[in-house]
């Protein structure tokens, strides 16, 4: 059987991730409301957020050492979204706190489990057809899920308000196709790594079979020491998540002041992840003009995204809109330095440990701006301005340390 063409594939796994995002972001878009009717407080509701992007991201780095060792690249993506496709659905027939947060968690692993691995997929498709360019068109993807996810739940719970157990239960039927396609494309593309390395693939045979591939001490691009100047960026990162505000306390305030009413609260979302998926399609195409440099839009739209907190209803519309530009960005550009950095073979390991600090960075935002907003929207205010000058201030001396992104012919 032919192999799908690189561009095929990446538009393929596109489609399983707008799937995929129609589950957990329209999850997203409604579990902070959502754990409010259980009783949970702003503190609760922030440390949640931040505790289940820490789970999502930090635990990267286990999966990444694991998906280097194993090299099934395709068995960790599929277990990885049968996790959050599964427990997503559950969420809301739990009536009780602790039940939903466990299901939530669960959620949480399940991406923490197939990122790595995926976006190690995606890093040897993009080879010939752009790095920026291929997450880029990825996320606009992807971000077309979460627009549509926050979309069908809105009008969900617009035809039976409050009715969260059905708004968590519509979210099974897209689950099940992501998984019908995902076993698909793995028949089709059972060699990711030949992409990237077409001769070498052919010679040495396929990478993942569904059994284990070669030893990761026989591929000489296998490292266990990441380059400094990958620590460099990822501590970047790191301090620049700490100044994003999670959607789940946005929410929150939006829906405990009356702004917003449950019906109203995902299709916010919904207009978040439009930005989003738009932001990432063309900082996707700068990042390939103009390298790294491009990340300098994060701490200067978190910075103006606060205006979401105040008890305006057009301010709050603007600032999550603001907030979508820096998933937007965080989500596709941030990878694709990545590949610059890192040799082919340890980039899952990069993956893994760059999450892993991005998800350390959001739990200690999620802690410290739900204490934050139980004083004040003054105290919230001024924490989310004073982390990104912070963290401005370290991108700029990172990126002195990081050369330009190399150019990359586009595939014909």
């Amino acid at each position: 059987m032919t192999r799908l063409r690189p561009w095929h594939f990446i538009l393929a796994f596109g489609i399983v991730s707008l799937l995929a995002d129609m589950v957990y972001e329209g999850a997203r878009s409604i579990i902070g409301p959502y754990l409010a009717t259980l009783g949970a407080s702003a503190v609760v509701v922030g440390l949640v957020a931040g505790l289940g992007e820490f789970i999502g991201y930090g635990l990267r780095v286990v999966t990444g050492y694991a998906v280097v060792r194993t090299k099934h690249y395709w068995t960790w993506t599929i277990v990885g979204y049968a996790l959050t496709v599964l427990s997503v659905p559950l969420i809301g027939v739990t009536g009780a706190l602790a039940p939903a947060l466990l299901l939530y968690a669960t959620e949480r692993l399940g991406k923490a489990v197939r990122s790595p691995a995926k976006d190690t997929l995606l890093s040897f498709a993009s080879a010939t057809t752009g790095r920026g360019s291929a997450f880029g068109v990825h996320q606009a993807l992807d971000q077309t899920g979460a627009v549509l996810g926050p979309l069908l739940l809105a009008a969900v719970l617009g035809w039976r308000e409050g009715d969260y157990a059905l708004a968590f239960g519509v979210l099974a039927v897209p689950g099940v196709l992501v998984l019908v396609l995902l076993f698909w494309l793995r028949h089709r593309v059972p060699d990711p790594l030949s992409y990237e390395e077409p001769e070498g693939a052919e010679a040495a045979g396929p990478v993942e079979t569904g059994d284990a591939g070669p030893p990761a001490s026989t591929d000489p691009t296998v490292s266990r020491r990441l380059p400094a100047r990958f620590w460099v960026y990822a501590a970047a990162i790191a301090v620049l998540s700490c100044g994003v505000a999670s959607f789940p306390l946005l929410a929150y305030h939006a829906q405990t002041t009356g702004l917003l009413t449950d019906a109203q609260v995902p299709i916010l979302f919904a207009v978040a992840m439009l930005v989003d998926g738009a932001a990432g399609l063309v900082m996707g195409r700068v990042y390939d003009r103009l390298g790294p440099w491009t990340l300098l839009a994060v701490p200067l739209a978190a910075a103006a995204s606060v205006i979401a907190f105040t008890d305006e209803v057009v301010l709050v519309w603007i600032g999550v809109a603001i907030w979508g530009v820096v998933n937007g960005v965080l989500d596709s550009t941030v990878k694709a330095v990545v590949t610059e950095l890192v040799p082919t073979g340890s980039r899952p390991l990069a993956f893994g440990w760059l999450a892993f600090v991005r998800g350390a960075g959001l739990l200690i935002a999620g802690g410290i701006l739900g204490f934050a907003y139980e004083v004040s929207m003054t105290a919230v205010i001024t924490t989310v301005l004073v982390a990104n000058a912070v963290g401005l201030a370290v991108l700029v001396l990172a990126l002195r340390r990081v050369g330009p992104a190399k150019p990359v012919e586009p595939a014909r």
